[in-house]
């Protein structure tokens, strides 16, 4: 398997809230090969957000994928990913 494609979204009720991600990951037909959904606790919408990515991508690494597109509706998130922001925010993957 070499290229997938993620899609992830997080949110939290309230911001911070009761919050849950989901992500889904296809191969590169768009037939859906693996996906999860994780209720977090009390979250902010951002740290769902982050945590479906983290997800989505811890599970992309484990099944051998050797390149990932992701989709996110976060603009902050994308923004961060793609260095865009006035500030960086660091998580470690493991």
């Amino acid at each position: 398997m070499k290229r997938v494609i993620l899609r992830t979204d997080g949110g939290a009720r309230g911001n911070p809230g009761p919050a849950a991600y989901g992500f889904v990951i296809e191969d590169e037909t768009g037939q859906v090969i693996n996906e999860g959904v994780k209720y977090l606790g009390e979250k902010t919408n951002n740290e769902a957000e982050y945590q479906g990515l983290i997800a989505g991508l811890e599970a992309v690494k484990k099944m051998g994928a050797t390149e990932v597109i992701c989709f996110l509706d976060s603009e902050l998130v994308v923004k961060q990913l793609n260095q865009d922001a006035t500030f960086w925010l660091s998580l470690p993957l493991a």
